[in-house]
């Protein structure tokens, strides 16, 4: 019996547009770099302050909204899916060209920005297809193996800290090729720019992704995660699954305490200063990384019990224009960011501090949701929604309302 799925879902708009801020304020206060901080990058001091938030940014954004994000992309799979599979059609081969398209956008948005995330997901996404049919034990045992880190570990022992592309340790952020790419982001043109992004900056991504730190690996087990949580229809019913997600919340706090004294453990025992070339730094990062997924579930069930909430959902639900055209806002909070900070525009890279950086990652938030809940009484996708479900389709789409 095939589960009903409603067109839109509003808690999960808002989820996704909550994601989408945090991802937003973690790529500003990183200043878009995507790479290592040179010693020399910064050309003002960081208060006191600008050093706590970052701590602040760091410990409850960084990796776990990325993460949330990265959920909701195996869910909106399933979504797609089963709404064809509940119209007699099969989308699998639709989704493979949807996928397809996602990394051509990816691709444009990759030469403003490094750390592009939608050619991840579209090299990512092919292979969550024959997961949709699979039981849910085994979408969860495959997702396990990929959150618990197993191919970290394999590459690890092929290749230690090395870079599989042939560049400098990640640990030497001071490399000629780290401090070249900096200089190309605060003095190039925008030419610069894009060559340097689009060859040489995908590779070093890519290297990011496969080699030590596994984000690749760790972003297939999220997209799983996502997928069974369509699969278990949970919201499809929120309702009837509150005293479930107050089950997870629970075990969610204590797996995330328990993590964070296995990763000081770890990190204590292990040799200074922390270079990666031990054991004990490997299991002590999968363990931080654990730390994550469990305050990554802690920030979900957090959400939907709010949400859920009179109050909380009135609230929350200011997220959900800016999640409904999430593809739009990503792509053009990285244009808007990169074109404050790098050379070929504003030049600012290095220049603000932390607490301002935050202050104008809020305000392009605020703007962002506000243009597109006023965009959405006229239109009913934004701009490259339409675009990319236009070109999915083959034919134009009823654009405005």
């Amino acid at each position: 019996m095939k589960t009903s799925i409603p067109n839109r879902i509003v808690i999960i708009d808002a989820l996704r547009g909550f994601a989408l801020a945090g991802v937003a304020l973690v790529h500003m206060t990183e200043q878009y770099i995507a790479s290592a901080p040179t010693d020399n990058l910064m050309e003002v001091t960081n208060g006191t302050f600008d050093n706590i938030l970052s701590g602040i940014i760091g410990f409850f954004i960084m990796g776990k909204f990325f993460a949330l994000f990265s959920i909701l992309f195996g869910l909106s799979f399933f979504i797609q899916m089963e709404s064809a599979a509940n119209r007699g059609q099969n989308f699998a081969g639709r989704f493979l060209w949807r996928v397809f398209l996602l990394f051509i956008i990816g691709y444009i948005h990759q030469i403003f920005y490094k750390g592009d995330i939608l050619t991840i997901y579209a090299l990512l996404a092919p292979f969550l297809i024959p997961f949709y049919k699979i039981n849910n034990k085994w979408v969860i045992l495959i997702s396990g193996c990929f959150l618990l880190s197993i191919p970290r570990f394999i590459s690890y022992m092929i290749l230690g800290t090395e870079s599989a592309f042939g560049f400098s340790s990640f640990m030497d952020f001071n490399s000629e090729l780290n401090t070249s790419y900096i200089n190309t982001l605060k003095e190039g043109n925008i030419t610069d720019v894009f060559i340097a992004n689009a060859g040489q900056g995908m590779l070093q991504k890519m290297d990011f992704q496969i080699s030590f730190f596994g984000r690749f690996y760790l972003t297939y087990g999220y997209f799983l995660i996502g997928l069974w949580l369509g699969k278990i229809g949970l919201f499809q019913n929120v309702e009837n699954n509150i005293p479930m997600i107050k089950r997870w919340l629970i075990r969610a706090l204590v797996f995330f305490i328990i993590a964070l004294l296995i990763t000081g453990g770890l990190f204590a025992l292990a040799p200074q200063p922390v270079d990666f070339k031990s054991w004990i730094h490997v299991l002590g990062i999968n363990a931080y990384d654990w730390s994550n997924m469990a305050l990554t579930a802690i920030i979900l069930c957090g959400f939907i019990l709010i949400y859920m909430k009179n109050r909380g959902g009135k609230y929350l639900s200011f997220f959900a224009p800016y999640g409904r055209m999430a593809l739009t806002n990503y792509i053009f909070q990285s244009i808007i960011g990169t074109s404050i900070l790098f050379g070929w525009g504003l030049g600012f890279l290095g220049k603000i501090q932390t607490s301002f950086l935050f202050v104008i990652a809020i305000i392009l938030i605020a703007f962002q949701t506000i243009f597109s809940k006023i965009w959405l009484i006229h239109f009913r996708y934004g701009p490259l929604e339409w675009l990319w479900r236009s070109a999915t389709l083959g034919k134009l789409q009823s654009f405005k309302k």
